[in-house]
């Protein structure tokens, strides 16, 4: 069993492993939000644009601790690292897609990548519910945030031709 400190420092280190996603993601969406993002018409569901950073920010710190809690089952424990691949993976994606749509501007790029994310975020609530069930239950508000996020992307790409 690991020590209390070697936990406390792989919850720090899951956690900042996400809200660093959360940052880089951050630097293509900042910038785009009041400029280009603000004169798109967008679909009916669309949430006031203040919503978004409240509920991503949400969603990182329940991705960070969902991670911790199978990292935490123990790297050599069958199972753990190939969550944890899948979760790097879906991670890479999550930050791909605000560089595509925000960055890139490019909401059909964006449409046909957030559709790679959800699989791999669903490949994720699998194997993270192989190693720890609560880690699963953390992830699905994110699976549920992203097939809304698909929704208003879809929307977006189809009102903004």
């Amino acid at each position: 069993m690991a020590s209390a400190y070697v936990q406390a420092a792989r919850f720090l280190v899951a956690v900042g492993v996400c809200l660093l996603a959360a940052l880089i993601g951050s630097l293509f969406t900042t910038p785009a939000v009041p400029t280009w993002y603000a004169a798109l018409a967008k679909p009916d569901l669309n949430p006031p644009a203040w919503v978004f950073g409240p509920v991503w920010t949400v969603l990182y710190i329940l991705m960070g601790i969902a991670l911790y809690l199978v990292w935490s089952k123990g790297w050599g424990r069958k199972g753990v690292q190939v969550a944890m691949a899948i979760f790097a993976v879906q991670l890479v994606l999550n930050v791909l897609w605000s560089y595509l749509f925000f960055g890139l501007q490019a909401p059909f790029f964006a449409l046909i990548e957030i559709v790679l994310l959800w699989v791999a975020i669903l490949m994720t609530v699998v194997t993270f519910y192989r190693v720890s069930v609560p880690a699963a239950v953390l992830l699905v508000p994110y699976l549920l945030w992203v097939t809304f996020a698909a929704y208003l992307n879809y929307g977006i790409y189809v009102l903004n031709p």
